[in-house]
């Protein structure tokens, strides 16, 4: 079965994803940083809005890195995000030496606990990229989706690195979710790899600009492009 995941910043874009076939959202604020923790408010008006499982993201900053401060306020933020209607959370961190902070993910996941959560592309920036896919794939912990373009400059870079840990791993492509920069040429090439799984955001929206809403009609093709692709 395959999965598509819309990038919603509101509920617009969250009705935009619903109508256009989408199977899952991720509710995200501030795309200038790359994502951050939206507020609960905004969840719950997307929850009414939408019955599409909804993943949020949980970050509080522009990079990877955590602080015990912060990582205290992200716990708090999740509780509250549940209460409004998040299904799963997006989260993932990287230490001082840039490989994968499993300490601080692992406490984050378990407040979030027992929701789902996928490990964003915090994997693309390791220091070790292949250490790093190492770790993530042994977190566990409800870990079921692994957001990666397969290279920090997007997938048109990583796409072989996601074909080869495809190929490689049955079991490891059925959790990457193919994401950053994905374009329309890619999903055959990673579909044919195993990849089942497909995240989109500006590529959705009108001149892929993030202050244009997502336009259900892109979605439908998205949509049907990926489901021909897998089949």
């Amino acid at each position: 079965m395959s999965l598509l995941e819309v990038i919603a910043l509101t509920a617009d874009d969250a009705r935009a994803a619903e109508d256009g076939g989408a199977d899952r959202i991720e509710v995200v604020a501030d795309m200038a940083a790359d994502g951050l923790t939206p507020d609960p408010d905004l969840v719950a008006a997307i929850r009414a809005a939408s019955t599409l499982p909804m993943r949020v993201m949980l970050r509080a900053n522009a990079g990877f890195r955590t602080t015990g401060a912060e990582l205290d306020r992200l716990r708090r933020a999740a509780a509250d995000l549940a209460d409004a209607g998040a299904d799963g959370f997006v989260l993932g961190f990287l230490d001082s030496a840039g490989q994968v902070d499993a300490a601080a993910t692992g406490k984050l996941a378990a407040v979030a606990a027992p929701l789902p959560w996928t490990f964003h592309r915090a994997l693309d920036h390791a220091a070790d990229p292949v250490q790093a896919w190492r770790t993530v794939r042994h977190l566990g912990g409800g870990l079921d989706t692994v957001l990666t373009a397969g290279s920090a400059r997007g997938v048109d870079a990583g796409v072989d690195v996601l074909v080869r840990r495809a190929t490689e791993d049955p079991d490891a492509a059925k959790m990457i979710m193919a994401g950053g920069g994905l374009r329309r040429k890619h999903v055959a090439v990673l579909a044919a790899a195993g990849v089942t799984a497909f995240h989109v955001g500006t590529a959705v929206r009108p001149d892929g600009a993030w202050d244009a809403p997502a336009d259900p009609a892109l979605v439908r093709e998205w949509r049907s492009l990926v489901s021909a692709a897998t089949g």
